[in-house]
């Protein structure tokens, strides 16, 4: 037997330590909450994604009776930039969640289904996604889907 340790790396950066191009990314995050559609969990999460020619996009989470027929607000997001701007690579990418009242302390990370997608669109564009995790008590800031998603599935899996 073998055993591998895996590590996940990453900056946890007070808001006001953020730079204004961050705060910028994660306030608008912040306000795609608002736009969320999540009348069952009540669990409302916002996502800003800037492109290489300085375009934000955001999106939202939005539920459906028929789960899991809604998305996260990282993929609509996501998506929303690769259909409207496909030659526009994503460069950065905020994620904010709200619920009960108030913005969550410790940041939420992506699922495992947005993970993939994330590391997709960098595989597609060949350049990593910075990725800024808000929470009140601190942003989570990562270089690429990597950090996040160390056992990766890629084209290049496919082909060993």
């Amino acid at each position: 037997m073998k055993e591998k340790e895996i590590i996940c790396k990453f900056k946890i950066y007070g808001y006001e330590e953020l730079a204004d191009s961050d705060r910028e990314l994660v306030d608008r995050a912040k306000d795609a909450t608002r736009t969320s559609y999540a009348p069952y969990s009540e669990f409302r999460v916002g996502a800003a994604a800037r492109l290489s020619d300085g375009t934000i996009v955001t999106g939202s989470n939005q539920e459906n009776a028929a789960f899991p027929s809604g998305t996260c607000a990282e993929r609509t997001a996501l998506f929303y930039a690769n259909a409207a701007h496909p030659d526009e690579s994503v460069v950065e990418l905020a994620v904010a969640a709200y619920t009960n009242g108030t913005f969550l302390k410790a940041p939420i990370p992506p699922c495992g289904a947005c993970r993939q997608v994330i590391l997709g669109i960098e595989e597609r564009y060949k350049r990593p996604i910075r990725i800024l995790l808000f929470g009140t008590e601190g942003t989570y800031v990562t270089d690429s889907a990597k950090a996040l998603l160390p056992l990766q599935f890629t084209g290049e899996s496919m082909k060993e």
